[in-house]
């Protein structure tokens, strides 16, 4: 979890990848072991435990927040580019459930980017099951709020 959070200011209980399994110049690969003891386990569904899409979506874009602040760094930006922040969500598909005990495969790939915001695809697998996909943009947030 030290290199995440290298990258990425999420902390538990709001991060959502164990661990970078794969990365190229355009695309980076997480793991999350979804565990019982998640705390949304508890009100999601009691008896029957699904984990909610808004936080199977969050990996995607922790993921994308992670390869956004690589990018930068490698083209020189250092940490001088602010918080990255979600700015737009498209497309958005789920196929599958998550339950306890799944372990997902997170992939996020850049399409483009302009000025200080950065455009990508999400996809989500369990084993061979694909979960969810989903298009995105995140950007950089100054300390007063404002992005691009």
């Amino acid at each position: 979890m030290s290199d995440i959070t290298h990258y990425l200011p999420h902390r538990p209980p709001f991060l959502f990848a164990d661990e970078i399994v794969a990365e190229t110049d355009d695309s980076i690969t997480t793991r999350l072991k979804v565990r019982p003891e998640f705390d949304f386990f508890k009100g999601h569904y009691p008896g029957n435990p699904i984990m909610p899409g808004v936080l199977i979506s969050e990996a995607v874009f922790q993921a994308g927040s992670i390869l956004m602040t690589k990018i930068m760094q490698r083209a020189g930006a250092g940490d001088k580019g602010g918080t990255p922040v979600l700015v737009r969500i498209e497309n958005a598909r789920f196929r599958s459930v998550v339950r306890p005990g799944d372990e997902l495969t997170i992939t996020a790939k850049l399409k483009s980017r302009e000025s200080s915001f950065t455009f990508m695809t999400g996809s989500v697998k369990c084993g061979d099951r694909r979960v969810m996909s989903v298009d995105f943009c995140v950007a950089n947030a100054t300390a007063d709020g404002t992005t691009g």
